[in-house]
């Protein structure tokens, strides 16, 4: 069954359209586009700007690490039940209420300076950060005509490429310019703007008391406490080294105690939230797979090129930041409009087909890496990965939603927002660890020659001995090995970086062949309309030419 079609159940269970009751569709378009929007930036704005936040706040790494992960953790526990909490209370008291809060949050943090009270306010303002993507998602199918959900839900799709492209620049923006604390009021002054959006676009609802009744309060906090723990212990995994750590093991241990009993509360439960027997569908599972290796493979985008550029090249922020805006960003106001006329012509597989395409490419083009390599060298890959943000992820919720069923709509919701938002922050954590470990391993075997006395390392040795001794003979020697030493770990992290390239080019093959094994979705309001003479042919037999 299609989105927008009724079902046993749909009018409790299921975010259907109601064919235009929103009072305003502009004003609708316009919140979804600040709300998802918003919770991107906000989320990247943190992590990039997390360095200047440590020095404005006066706190230690470790202080700093935990800001990150209560922000973040705390968007990630309240998330999937956004939209059965939407389909029970009504769009304006999830989307409306929060926002204004959350305005009022970030208008406070900066003032803060106790720790406790900081986290204990990054943990209220991620969770109502956390109502604002899902909640917009839930106003394209509730209240816009089926006509506006493709691009509408385009708007959806691209906020995840177009922030990671701008965030950087902003971040430079505001901390050389503006000040550090727009980091956080940034959302004080967009927050209300949406909220009146909200209320002007979406109609009054009625709570359905009905749903309440059978709520099943105990597996949204089963599920958001699972997935949040399991993403804190793999945040601090890297920082705290994994297996070492009681507090990591604490974590990921105890968050997978608690996704278990949340299965065994699905299947007992006489009305389930989310039942896991909605991944059963062999599209549905294959598609929501293909989203959460989507998150993975775009992390070349994400945190590969920004971080190399700041490690390796050491760009600050406003540097780095203008390739990803100029090559990234602007690409996609052209490219997106491209994608939505490819997605009502053809069938929506091809055009991800497409948009990982280009992600292998450019992984691939980043395997080629050299420490010489300049902002400019990474255009290429910049402007692939516009075209992998555009054609990839759009098509890929399209065809999810194609084949989903709108009366296990709620169920099918809190699995995608896991994908979407799980599925990123957890990579990100993992790839930081992907990239210690290799930069060790590379150090360490880089290092072997340099013990054993290899030839060249002595005449490289002999040359930088020979240089610093005009400098004065006596530290010539041991500046010579602390040049050396240098050298080897910046060329162990270009060999990392290197590895992490070809990690997300196999994801993306990997992502290809799920694609491929997705079959073709039933009729429904997305399905693709056929032009030119497959077009002719089809009003006037009736049927495709085989």
């Amino acid at each position: 069954m299609a989105p927008g079609e009724a079902g046993p159940g749909a009018s409790d269970r299921g975010p259907l359209s109601r064919g235009g009751l929103a009072p305003h569709p502009l004003f609708a378009v316009g919140a979804v586009l600040l709300g998802s929007f918003l919770a991107n930036f906000d989320s990247r704005l943190t992590s990039v700007g997390l360095p200047d936040l440590r020095g404005a706040f006066s706190l230690g790494f470790d202080e700093g690490a935990w800001l990150s992960t209560a922000a973040i953790g705390s968007q990630i526990f309240v998330a999937p039940a956004v939209a059965w909490l939407a389909t029970a209370f009504g769009l304006r008291r999830v989307l409306g209420i929060p926002s204004l809060v959350y305005a009022a949050v970030s208008l406070i943090i900066p003032f803060v300076h106790d720790y406790p009270t900081l986290i204990a306010l990054a943990i209220v303002h991620g969770m109502l950060l956390g109502t604002f993507v899902p909640a917009t998602l839930m106003i394209i199918f509730r209240n816009l005509p089926i006509r506006w959900w493709l691009p509408a839900i385009s708007i959806y799709a691209i906020r995840v490429g177009f922030a990671l492209d701008t965030s950087t620049s902003l971040v430079g923006l505001y901390v050389e310019h503006l000040g550090w604390q727009w980091l956080y009021w940034q959302g004080a002054l967009l927050a209300p703007l949406m909220a009146l959006m909200v209320y002007l676009g979406t109609p009054a609802e009625p709570i359905n008391r009905t749903l309440l009744k059978d709520a099943d309060w105990g597996g949204m906090l089963l599920l958001g406490s699972a997935v949040s723990m399991i993403y804190a212990g793999l945040d601090q995994g890297n920082r705290l080294d994994w297996l070492q750590s009681g507090t990591v093991m604490a974590l990921l241990g105890g968050g997978a105690v608690l996704f278990l009993l949340f299965l065994v509360n699905e299947a007992l439960a006489p009305q389930p939230w989310a039942h896991f027997n909605v991944l059963f569908s062999r599209n549905i599972g294959l598609s929501l797979a293909v989203i959460l290796l989507y998150t993975l493979t775009s992390l070349s985008n994400a945190s590969l090129v920004p971080n190399f550029l700041g490690a390796i090249t050491q760009l600050r922020p406003e540097q780095s930041g203008s390739l990803l805006l100029i090559y990234g960003a602007l690409p996609m106001i052209v490219l997106v409009p491209l994608s939505i006329a490819a997605l009502r012509h053809l069938d929506p597989r091809i055009v991800v087909v497409i948009g990982l395409g280009a992600f292998a490419a450019a992984n691939l083009l980043g395997t080629q890496l050299t420490h010489a390599w300049a902002r400019e060298d990474f255009i290429g890959i910049v402007v692939l990965q516009s075209i992998g943000q555009a054609f990839t992820l759009l098509p890929i919720i399209i065809l999810a939603l194609s084949n989903s069923d709108p009366a296990r709509a709620t169920s099918f919701a809190a699995y995608i927002q896991i994908m979407r938002l799980g599925g990123a922050e957890i990579g990100v954590a993992l790839m930081g660890t992907w990239l210690r470990v290799r930069e060790q391993l590379h150090s360490a075997n880089l290092g072997f020659n340099i013990q054993s006395g290899d030839l060249d390392v002595a005449r490289v040795l002999q040359r930088l001995t020979g240089y610093f001794a005009g400098h004065g003979a006596g530290q010539a020697q041991a500046r010579a090995v602390g040049t050396l030493a240098a050298e080897v770990q910046r060329e162990a992290n270009v060999l990392a970086y290197i590895d992490a390239f070809w990690l997300c080019f196999w994801l993306a093959i990997v992502a290809l062949v799920l694609v491929a094994l997705i079959t073709r979705a039933p009729q429904g309001p997305f399905t693709p309309t056929p032009i030119g003479l497959k077009a002719a042919w089809m009003r006037r037999f009736g049927s495709s030419p085989t």
